[in-house]
């Protein structure tokens, strides 16, 4: 027996109003109104295409074969009150040093002086999840008490069973931790997921 038949489809309809609104580069261009939930993630963790996904626009969000091609923060407008934040990749990218550290600094900037900062999505690979710079995202929003759900994406790639074994071994190191923030798997191919992504845009963007 199938018991996902008549199960409802995501309502995602204020994230299918998702329009481009700005890329900045420095502080003084991040807007201060209203509230936002940022997405962030190592470099080919699958990013862009949960957003686009989320958002049911596949243009929406940069996609690239060559990870860490963004390298601003951009801004997508769900009304005048809520956006989504697309940050620049973390690790992996092949690019000069000095790019790289432009973008800690932007990333430092956003996470401790963005006030419209409502939550943070922290996208992994769910065949790699926590690597070195995952562990210090989630320490920092640990630092500066602000929520976190974590992403584990690209789940169509493996099985159900090794999906429920990674999600299971994250959330177990997490908790050893003390870091404490929520865990799902992820397939912006399959949409499997998008609910329970959807549930926690909700709470921390719909209800303020």
């Amino acid at each position: 027996m199938n018991n996902h038949v008549n199960k409802p489809k995501a309502d995602n309809r204020h994230y299918r109003q998702a329009t481009f609104l700005l890329s900045a580069g420095n502080a003084k261009q991040f807007p201060q109104h209203g509230s936002e939930v940022a997405f962030a993630g190592r470099s080919n963790a699958g990013k862009s295409s949960a957003l686009n996904t989320l958002c049911d626009n596949k243009g929406l969000a940069r996609t690239s074969k060559t990870p860490g091609r963004t390298r601003l923060v951009n801004f997508f407008e769900l009304d005048q009150e809520r956006r989504l934040v697309d940050l620049p990749g973390y690790g992996f990218a092949k690019v000069p040093v000095a790019i790289k550290k432009e973008w800690e600094k932007l990333m430092t900037q956003y996470l401790s002086e963005q006030t419209a900062l409502n939550g943070l999505i922290v996208i992994m690979d769910i065949r790699h999840p926590l690597n070195d710079y995952d562990w210090q995202m989630l320490e920092w929003c640990q630092h500066y008490q602000l929520p976190a759900h974590v992403l584990l994406t690209k789940a169509d790639k493996i099985k159900r069973g090794a999906q429920q074994n990674s999600l299971l071994k994250t959330r177990k190191l997490l908790k050893e931790e003390g870091i404490d923030v929520s865990v799902q798997t992820f397939s912006a191919l399959k949409k499997t997921g998008l609910d329970e992504l959807v549930s926690k845009l909700d709470e921390w963007l719909m209800q303020t």
